[in-house]
């Protein structure tokens, strides 16, 4: 699993609770993991940070101390922004999807019209979105103008720069 970066994930998360917390099985691992590893790892460094800049004596005039409790601070926020995403999730069930058409979770495989470029996104849910992967998020332009297609339908979808002609070739769970 590829790990994301501090500021990435906390980003995805709070798109994700925007999102109504509807993710993939594979999208709910990765916050339980990366949940450990904040309250497993990081929190005893914040605290052991704190207590070594304690230990260096006035606090009133220790930037280090400051600095220690408010990264404490931002730490305790997103281990809690994602007890929250935690308990608010809702896993897709793969088995009851169908690929007749595309859904949360499908797998497109499509040809550009204009240029005959094909490509293949996968549509999940906003925090798992990673166009490195092919994972692209049911709120983008693409994926609106995809959803509850078949395949074989030509598909006109608004893009930031235009519209974009698209026809799907093909439609795979996950």
């Amino acid at each position: 699993m590829k790990e994301q970066s501090g500021f990435s994930f906390l980003t995805n998360l709070n798109k994700a609770r925007k999102d109504m917390g509807y993710m993939s099985q594979e999208g709910y691992d990765h916050l339980i993991a990366e949940l450990k590893r904040l309250e497993g790892i990081e929190r005893p460094k914040a605290s052991a940070a704190i207590a070594e800049a304690r230990d260096k004596g006035d606090l009133s005039e220790n930037s280090e101390y400051e600095a220690a409790k408010e990264a404490q601070a931002h730490l305790e926020s997103k281990i809690n922004q994602l007890k929250q995403a935690i308990s608010e999730a809702k896993i897709v069930d793969t088995s009851r999807l169908s690929s007749d058409s595309v859904q949360i979770l499908s797998k497109v495989e499509m040809t550009n019209l204009a240029n005959k470029a094909r490509m293949t996104y996968t549509i999940v849910s906003e925090s798992e979105a990673d166009l490195r992967q092919g994972k692209i998020s049911i709120k983008t332009p693409i994926a609106q103008g995809l959803l509850n297609h078949k395949v074989g339908d030509e598909v006109e979808v608004k893009i930031p720069r235009g519209t974009i002609k698209l026809k799907i070739e093909k439609i795979t769970v996950g």
